[in-house]
């Protein structure tokens, strides 16, 4: 929250202990020059977290629950409100609850940054969830279970406050979307604690893992180093190139085939059979079926009953570790992340 005003040590008194008085106002002269507003950006390229094995240490770092979903900015303009996607897709029409919450906002103008998020019965993030609410990738639903979880204010009432430090930025964000409300925008409250300890209980209760954030720095695009993500385990992007066929599980898929890139090129790198339900499996299978190729992209050594397709879809991958040969160990199919939301493929070192 904002902070009070410092009280004066004692009254402000007069000779006559008459409590002094401002001067009368004055009318305002017509010809003087109104104080100046930032004009409201179309976009603001996101900050992004650079991933990292261990928290950091020291004061000048606050922390909070890494969510998973998809990044949002929501913009509160004079006319209108636009929710835009991490790659400046609008995607307002899909998120109506989020909307509706956004028109309710006490303020003229402003630009949220956030994650869209569909919480399990537990209260914890599931992508899944949130892309099964969409409609999977390339769906085109609309999302009444998703709800914004808000964690920086980059415009607000006319000014820009990109240039301002984390803590200024936080606190009049807490003033907006106070802490503990539980409506469609919600607030991604700040942590204060030792990194290590914050990290191992998130990763005991389940959580993808947590960021930490430089109190003192302004909001900056790209991936700096002014915001880490560290992660209990390892989530990251790779390409479909195929999958093997299974008559026993969900959507005839046995096993998807995985690749990464290596500078222009891909590289296998294993495989994955589990994470699936009916309802993705069938969605999934239905989206590789129209890729279909003679010939695999990349090799994938032999394989059996393997079905080969353009690698144009991109699954968010959760895994443990890497083989001493470069294959994922203990994988897991989270979902096919999508173009607007950014979706890139892991570099092999």
């Amino acid at each position: 929250m904002t902070k009070p005003p410092r009280k004066p040590s004692k009254p402000l008194l007069g000779e006559a202990d008459a409590l002094l008085r401002s001067r009368p106002r004055r009318r305002r002269d017509p010809a003087q020059p109104s104080l100046p507003l930032d004009p409201m950006p179309d976009r603001v390229e996101p900050c992004l977290a650079l991933l990292k094995s261990k928290p950091p240490k020291g004061d000048d770092w606050v922390y909070e629950i890494k969510w998973d979903g998809y990044r949002l900015s929501v913009h509160v303009e004079p006319t209108r409100i636009r929710i835009l996607t991490r790659g400046g897709h609008d995607w307002t029409d899909r998120f109506p609850a989020i909307k509706q919450a956004a028109l309710w906002l006490p303020v003229g103008t402003a630009i949220l940054d956030g994650e869209a998020v569909v919480l399990d019965e537990r209260g914890k993030s599931d992508f899944g969830l949130l892309q099964q609410s969409l409609g999977g990738r390339g769906g085109k639903k609309s999302s009444s279970d998703a709800i914004f979880m808000a964690f920086d204010l980059l415009y607000f009432d006319g000014h820009d406050l990109t240039n301002s430090e984390l803590d200024m930025r936080r606190r009049l964000l807490e003033d907006l979307v106070p802490a503990g409300e539980q409506g469609d925008i919600r607030l991604s409250e700040e942590i204060e604690a030792d990194g290590d300890q914050l990290l191992a209980s998130a990763c005991e209760h389940g959580l993808e893992g947590v960021i930490a954030k430089r109190r003192d720095a302004p909001y900056r695009s790209g991936r700096l180093g002014d915001w880490l993500k560290i992660k209990c385990t390892q989530s990251e992007g790779f390409a479909i190139v195929g999958y093997e066929k299974s008559s026993a599980s969900f959507g005839g898929i046995g096993r998807l085939l995985l690749a990464a890139r290596k500078g222009d090129e891909f590289v296998y790198v294993g495989g994955v059979g589990t994470g699936f339900n009916q309802r993705s499996a069938a969605e999934l299978r239905e989206q590789m079926d129209k890729l279909i190729i003679s010939k695999p992209a990349v090799d994938t050594g032999r394989k059996r009953n393997a079905v080969f397709i353009a690698p144009k879809l991109v699954a968010e991958i959760e895994y443990r570790a890497w083989t001493h040969d470069g294959k994922l160990r203990h994988a897991s199919y989270k979902g096919l992340r999508d173009a607007a939301d950014g979706a890139t493929v892991y570099e092999r070192a």
